[in-house]
């Protein structure tokens, strides 16, 4: 089994899930005729904050399930026709010394940050691609035990801090069930500590489904992150609106999926917060990318 198919697994299931298909037909009985998908169709984007200011951030983040193969599958074309601000990707499984030139060659990004796994080639790993440059850049949490797998990056910016991530899951199994525990813990620790200093944007794949409605199959499944979702904050009952699709079973034609990654706001900028879109039309990776519309 690859270890995307692997990823299935939300952080109270073990990720047997029913994948949206229908158990084989008794002999002699009517096979039923498979349900129509039901699709999610990203709305226009809403471009002003509630009172009535326009936005002037725009971030997106994305999976990229390997940065080189998402490279050599056009994923930058889409980039550059989005045209964000700010540019999170995780999962990109490439050391810095092995970036493709098509990247590390952008203009339109010109200060560019890298983060990877210091013990496993094409494991994990972030990076953040900024037009403007920030203030400051932070690499980790301050934890060695998570820091080593390079998941984490933070951008200082004048009025807000940016961490993008690539939260680990509990795996098969949940083998790594109490390491996930762990990192929760410490993670929320250090998102707190920073919005005492000023309000923060953390985005990525968080490996977790929000509520029921962000997964398709939602028995056994179920945790509550706890935190300020911006997509939940503006469409509070959209359904059928996800980020990842498992490559087996045909899941992203039928649209049997899971939402698990977000932009999260720091209450401080819900003001601000114009639109949280899900690019669920962008290919080239398991997950879709999400751009965050907003006034800082």
């Amino acid at each position: 089994m690859s270890k995307r198919a692997k990823k299935n697994e939300q952080e109270a299931g073990d990720g047997d899930h029913d994948n949206g298909t229908a158990p084989a037909a008794k002999k002699g009985k009517k096979v039923k005729e498979p349900e129509a998908p039901i699709l999610y169709s990203d709305p226009p984007d809403k471009m002003n904050s509630k009172d009535g200011r326009a936005a002037n951030m725009k971030i997106t983040s994305w999976n990229v399930d390997g940065l080189r193969a998402w490279v050599k599958k056009k994923g930058l074309d889409w980039v550059r026709d989005e045209a964000p601000d700010v540019l999170c990707l995780q999962e990109t499984k490439c050391a810095e010394k092995s970036l493709p030139d098509e990247i590390t060659s952008m203009p339109e990004f010109p200060h560019k940050y890298w983060a990877g796994s210091d013990e496993k080639e094409g494991y994990s790993g972030v990076a953040m691609l900024c037009k403007t440059e920030p203030l400051k850049v932070t690499y980790g949490i301050g934890k060695e035990e998570h820091d080593k797998e390079g998941r984490v990056i933070t951008a200082e910016f004048p009025t807000f801090f940016l961490v993008t991530a690539y939260v680990p899951n509990s795996g098969r199994g949940l083998v790594r069930l109490d390491y996930r525990k762990t990192w929760d813990v410490e993670f929320k620790a250090y998102l707190s500590d920073l919005d005492k200093r000023k309000p923060l944007v953390l985005c990525g794949d968080l490996n977790v489904a929000h509520e029921e409605i962000d997964l398709k199959n939602s028995k056994g499944n179920k945790k509550n992150a706890g935190f300020t979702d911006s997509f939940r904050e503006l469409y509070p009952e959209q359904a059928n609106a996800y980020t990842f699709w498992t490559y087996m079973m045909n899941s992203r034609s039928k649209n049997v999926g899971w939402r698990l990654d977000y932009f999260v706001l720091s209450s401080a900028l819900l003001p601000g917060l114009c639109d949280s879109k899900i690019r669920n039309q962008a290919m080239g990776s398991d997950h879709c990318p999400i751009t965050l519309h907003m006034v800082v």
